[in-house]
């Protein structure tokens, strides 16, 4: 019965490392959206297009001003003597920023007022409270106060630990759910579960590779994340791989219960991009605080999986926490998985009966 179990396991692994197409999805997906997240879609502030306004150029105005266009975060464009100017330049798109220095700034250090471009509300805070920070010369130069874990402010460390629990979740459901249903399309499910193998362990069989390919995956974005985007891994690696590990049978679980609802390739794939991509991306915290939803959505939000597991990651990687930080996360993570994967399990059971 082993023997013919681990045929099985070596069978499916074989059609799926012959198979470009998977091969491809598997492998060019994590790393194609690392170096996205890492660098192209990034929240970082980084040459913040400024209009200085001042009618006076006294020593501690100027020092200010150097300050600004010697940090990364700020470009100084123009300086203009009005408001009104500066407000000009903003709305003709030459400009991101305008900082306004008044009369009694050199002798009082204050009366600094900050005209923004206001379309993205959350780069528009962003870019003045790191303008207060440079302007004020705290401790950190980006902002009013002292961040813990993360002082430059990068978003690769709050990126990489989503993109870890989107992927493993995709990787898992999705392409489990479609290997199944494919066997069904092509009438080979049948001649399976007539071989001597229990077809539960058929079953079993054809998840085990998409198990290991998962660690794969995961190790691969560690490393990306560590030596590319030199995101920190404070916490214990073993932590990391534990949680990983509930959460990828967790993954695991949901592709057999689409696989057990879909007829088609087609179907599941809808299934998967619907009932997991949009509320990964919209409600797990990945890229939008839960905190700021309304309460029907935090509702909604406290029952989508990847929510625990970009919790724990980042309290892992980032935090570098201890296990006794994150039971909250893996209890949740294991219930789940409990309960999706006896559910999966009864329904093709009571299919086959």
């Amino acid at each position: 019965m082993a023997k013919s179990f681990w045929w099985f396991v070596k069978k499916e692994t074989w059609h799926i490392l012959r198979d470009r197409r998977t091969m491809l999805i598997l492998f060019g997906m994590p790393v194609v959206l690392m170096l996205l997240f890492g660098f192209a879609i990034t929240t970082d502030v980084k040459n913040v297009r400024t209009v200085v306004v001042t009618s006076q150029t006294d020593h501690r105005t100027q020092q200010a001003v150097e300050r600004l266009a010697a940090s990364e975060y700020f470009n100084i464009v123009q300086t203009v003597a009005t408001p009104r100017e500066a407000e000009n330049l903003i709305r003709r798109q030459k400009a991101d920023l305008a900082v306004v220095f008044g009369q009694d700034f050199a002798s009082r250090q204050s009366g600094i007022q900050f005209i923004v471009d206001g379309a993205d509300p959350n780069m528009a805070q962003q870019w003045t409270n790191y303008a207060t920070g440079v302007i004020t010369n705290m401790p950190g130069g980006a902002v009013n106060g002292k961040l813990l874990y993360n002082p430059q402010m990068r978003s690769a460390y709050n990126f990489v630990p989503a993109i870890l629990g989107m992927l493993l979740m995709l990787v898992c459901a999705m392409m489990t759910s479609i290997s199944i249903v494919r066997e069904k399309e092509r009438g080979t499910m049948e001649v399976l579960l007539v071989s001597p193998v229990r077809p539960l362990m058929v079953i079993v069989a054809k998840v085990v590779p998409y198990l290991m390919l998962a660690f794969v995956i995961l190790t691969v974005i560690l490393l990306m994340g560590r030596y590319v985007l030199e995101v920190p891994m404070a916490g214990s690696i073993l932590c990391i791989y534990a949680v990983s590990a509930i959460y990828i049978i967790l993954a695991l679980a949901l592709g057999l219960l689409i696989s057990n609802i879909a007829t088609t390739q087609l179907m599941a794939l809808l299934l998967s991009a619907m009932v997991l991509l949009v509320p990964i991306v919209m409600l797990s915290g990945m890229l939008f605080p839960i905190e700021s939803m309304p309460a029907v959505l935090q509702w909604i939000a406290a029952v989508v999986p990847p929510r625990y597991y970009i919790q724990a990651m980042r309290k892992l990687m980032v935090m570098g926490v201890g296990v006794a930080d994150v039971v909250r996360e893996t209890a949740i993570l294991s219930a789940m998985a409990l309960f999706f994967l006896t559910v999966a399990l009864v329904k093709f059971r009571n299919r086959l009966e």
